[in-house]
């Protein structure tokens, strides 16, 4: 069985690292590839690059900044934002990144989501699911960086898309996301049960414990945005994650599921 993975998501605007609190008020917090050379250190699982002008405002793909991240990157990295063709992809591959993260176009298309696959591989593709709960506790998806609702259930679309042989879902919590309150954990179980791809949990994560939770709930990986680049209750900008023991601790959780 594989170990889950522990990921940094880091989300980029106007070439710069920002970070959001669900989905809303990016702050600046620095410069892409310093981070990516602070991680490399550290030896991460894998890296992820959400760009939140691609996603929401449609802006091109920022090409020439994502052979530069991967020039620097010494780890496995994925890019999601704006990816709307066969050719954006080959070209996103071409860089030096392995995996596409494709979130509107796939909700929107799913006939391109089965053109990528075949051209691809199910392990290059992974899909984005921004899902947000309500007050009354049901789950809407929303496309375009959560600014638009989608009809349906979002466990259907999930099904939809396993069919379609996507090699992964990259699921966002968005009403807990840069929060560090945790992860949507009945989110995640619900999914587990309704698919048996692999599941990227997102949106939430604090702390150690809550990484744990997220694989015991069902999470093949657990990815965090402000847990690896906030510190303390003034949230100062400082990069980080897990040594060694802490991953262990996560690692193990897998056999507690």
């Amino acid at each position: 069985m594989a170990l889950p993975r522990c990921i940094p998501v880091l989300l980029l605007q106007n070439g710069a690292l920002v970070k959001t609190v669900q989905f809303q008020n990016p702050k600046y917090i620095g410069d892409p590839l310093n981070a990516v050379r602070i991680f490399n250190e550290k030896e991460v699982d894998e890296l992820v690059f959400l760009d939140l002008d691609a996603s929401a405002m449609e802006t091109p793909i920022p090409f020439r900044l994502l052979g530069e991240i991967a020039e620097e990157c010494f780890m496995p990295l994925a890019y999601g934002g704006g990816i709307k063709t066969i050719a954006d992809i080959r070209q996103i591959i071409q860089i030096g990144i392995e995996k596409v993260i494709i979130g509107t176009e796939a909700i929107e298309n799913p006939e391109f989501v089965k053109q990528a696959v075949m051209e691809f591989g199910s392990s290059s593709i992974c899909v984005s699911l921004d899902i947000q709960k309500s007050t009354s506790g049901e789950y809407a998806l929303y496309t375009r960086s959560g600014t638009k609702l989608v009809k349906g259930d979002p466990i259907a679309y999930a099904q939809k898309l396993e069919q379609l042989q996507v090699g992964e879902l990259l699921i966002h919590s968005i009403d807990r996301e840069g929060t560090r309150s945790g992860f949507d954990l009945d989110l995640i179980r619900t999914l587990r049960q309704a698919v048996s791809i692999p599941l990227i949990a997102s949106g939430g994560a604090g702390s150690i414990e809550h990484l744990c939770q997220g694989v015991e709930s069902g999470a093949t990986a657990v990815a965090a945005g402000s847990m690896f680049v906030f510190h303390g209750k003034h949230a100062a900008v400082l990069i980080s994650y897990p040594d060694h023991v802490s991953l262990k601790r996560i690692y193990s959780s897998i056999q507690r599921k």
